[in-house]
């Protein structure tokens, strides 16, 4: 028995639908001819907040443009993504890993800013730099909610020195509203299900790292 692929008159109201689809959609194509470079937030509850920016920073290193990582507050683990950009990739892509933990493994609020700030001092000179075309400043928004930095400082210097072309990634939960105002581009994402609190299973190397 096979599989018959729909009446003659259903496979041209398919056709019909698509072509008029496809009509649609490249008279809309044709009125987006800008570039610029982006402010990317990604925020929410949901896992794949930096597993998402890694993805773009890949991309930038596979179309060999220079590109740039710092870490906020995650610590020291050795990460799978650190360890192959660091080994294979690091005359395209620097990384900075400044922060030496969450705040409830450094439980010391007065390191956990001066970290912060040296962070966002290394974020600076990388985003001035014009032959960065990404600079992914990862955990970024958990500094700001913790008013580690000033919100409006980081908004005001992404508008003022990001050079036209480059691309500046933030992640972290809860990004404050200033920042999410100042973006191009928000992605939220949502938990709806997770095996951590379903089913009490760890972060897994490959998965978390």
């Amino acid at each position: 028995m096979t599989d018959t692929p729909g009446k003659p008159d259903e496979l041209a109201r398919h056709a019909a639908k698509m072509a008029k689809k496809k009509a649609a959609r490249d008279k809309i194509m044709a009125t987006k001819s800008g570039e610029k470079g982006l402010i990317i937030v990604h925020t929410g509850k949901g896992k794949g907040k930096s597993t998402a920016a890694f993805g773009m920073i890949f991309r930038c290193i596979a179309h060999g443009f220079p590109c740039a990582v710092v870490q906020f507050i995650k610590g020291g683990m050795e990460t799978g993504e650190r360890s192959l950009i660091t080994t294979r990739f690091s005359d395209l892509c620097e990384f900075h890993t400044m922060g030496e933990g969450f705040t409830w493994e450094t439980q010391d609020k007065a390191r956990d800013i001066e970290m912060a700030r040296a962070a966002w001092e290394k974020a600076k000179e990388l985003i001035r730099d014009p032959r960065h075309r990404m600079v992914l400043l990862d955990e970024i928004n958990i500094a700001l909610r913790y008013d580690y930095l000033d919100t409006a400082e980081v908004v005001a210097f992404l508008r003022a020195e990001k050079p036209a072309m480059t691309h500046v990634v933030l992640t972290g939960r809860n990004a404050p509203e200033a920042l999410i105002e100042a973006a191009d581009l928000v992605t939220e994402m949502e938990l709806i299900k997770h095996p951590f609190r379903e089913q009490g299973i760890k972060a897994q190397i490959g998965v978390e790292w």
